[in-house]
């Protein structure tokens, strides 16, 4: 269950993070309805895989399934059982071990689909249904009609066979809204769902669209939880999922690192930090293994993510800048809040440190020669220092070690 801290006299501002006071003025804050019980219903091991060139065995996925329930994460959609018999096992196995996490199916609107997941012990599954009419007039060849029937057939049967069922509308924020919630009404009547999943497939939603959608959505299903999965194609499914839980919805559709189709998924890192720090909501994962996760996904796939990308890239607690650089020997082991919004191993991720580039400073020539142990008032020397750091960085388009800093304040030193 997500718990609210904003009750605290400064929830901006903990021994852990510092982000800005005017998130938490009442009037910034006055249309926000967020639910208590926001759960994570993570699609790595599905739509994640559905990215070009990503590739897990069923031994990786079930790794994976246990890496996402020891962090938290509220739901787990394992595969799609029609895909390969590898899929199906390593769905059937990731069930077998019983993780916490409640395990999901994901299946067309068919009949025959939900079948697969009945035959392999999948209580629950989420059902995709095309839901604009531009959508099924050229990419499924479908009659209007006929994705209702299908859904319907589909969602009836998965009920009779006791599966808890999610109702998935693909490109639904490309329909005409009177489109859409027709077909949500017509499959919530005369067929079945237990939840709603939005799905912004395209990735096409504008933020500020977001509660709006979510209000209409409500006024229709009125009883029954409501899930957002938003894609990431301008950047924004993070922003677009986190205005969806702040406009009432309960469930984010989310991957690790944002694999997924395309420009992939909305990163559940993002999301949970940000709702952590900025709006006051933890919602019980274990942040400290959120960057371990990453790295671990990374090594077995292949897959790179830029070097700066917030929360899980690889070198955005490094500091080049010289005038960052002083900053950090001025606040060190004081104000470490005062250099990034948030303290790394909040998520895992090693310590904020000092690298040697063309972009160092002075700052930065004293901290090495204090970590070699190299004492020195020669200002002459030191600025003799740093500018050779900086050609042998542009020589080398990159940064340098602490050996070859050794090496150049040794040279220089020798000779003043």
């Amino acid at each position: 269950m997500a718990t609210i801290h904003n009750k605290s006299e400064t929830p901006w501002k903990t021994d852990k993070w510092y982000t800005s006071p005017w998130n938490f003025i009442p009037e910034v804050r006055a249309d926000m309805k967020f639910s208590p019980n926001i759960q994570f219903h993570d699609v790595s091991l599905r739509d994640g895989e559905q990215q070009a060139g990503l590739i897990f065995n069923k031994d990786q996925k079930v790794v994976i399934a246990e890496k996402l329930a020891e962090l938290g994460i509220q739901r787990i959609e394992a595969g799609m059982p029609v895909v390969s018999e590898q899929d199906a096992e390593a769905i059937k196995e990731i069930i077998k071990r019983n993780l916490g996490p409640q395990i999901f199916a994901f299946a067309r609107c068919m009949k025959e689909d939900v079948k697969r997941s009945v035959d392999i012990g999948v209580k629950n599954i989420v059902l995709e249904v095309p839901a604009s009419d531009h959508i099924l007039k050229y990419a499924y060849r479908w009659e209007f009609e006929r994705a209702i029937e299908v859904s319907i057939e589909a969602t009836l049967y998965a009920k009779e066979n006791g599966m808890y069922v999610s109702f998935f509308t693909i490109d639904g924020t490309r329909a005409d809204i009177d489109d859409y919630l027709n077909i949500v009404d017509r499959v919530a009547s005369e067929g079945h769902m237990d939840e709603l999943t939005v799905v912004d497939t395209f990735g096409g939603l504008n933020p500020h669209s977001v509660p709006y959608l979510i209000k209409k959505v409500k006024e229709r299903i009125t009883d029954k939880p409501i899930g957002v999965h938003f894609h990431d194609d301008f950047g924004l499914g993070a922003a677009t999922t986190i205005m969806g839980l702040a406009a009432g919805a309960d469930i984010a559709h989310t991957s690790i690192s944002g694999i997924g189709e395309r420009s992939g998924n909305a990163p559940y890192e993002d999301i949970a930090v940000s709702l952590l720090t900025m709006y006051g909501i933890d919602t019980g994962l274990r942040y400290e293994k959120i960057y371990p996760l990453s790295k671990y996904l990374r090594e077995i796939t292949g897959l790179n993510v830029r070097q700066n990308r917030g929360i899980i890239g690889d070198c955005v607690a490094d500091i080049e800048s010289g005038i960052v650089a002083a900053w950090y020997k001025n606040v060190e082991g004081i104000a470490p809040l005062e250099l990034s919004p948030f303290l790394y191993d909040l998520v895992g991720h090693p310590d904020t440190k000092v690298v040697i580039g063309k972009m160092s400073g002075l700052p930065t020539v004293d901290i090495y020669l204090d970590k070699l142990g190299i004492q020195t008032d020669d200002k002459d020397a030191k600025a003799e220092i740093l500018k050779r750091i900086k050609d042998k960085a542009l020589d080398k388009r990159c940064l340098l070690s602490i050996e070859e800093f050794g090496e150049i304040a040794t040279s220089v030193l020798d000779k003043s």
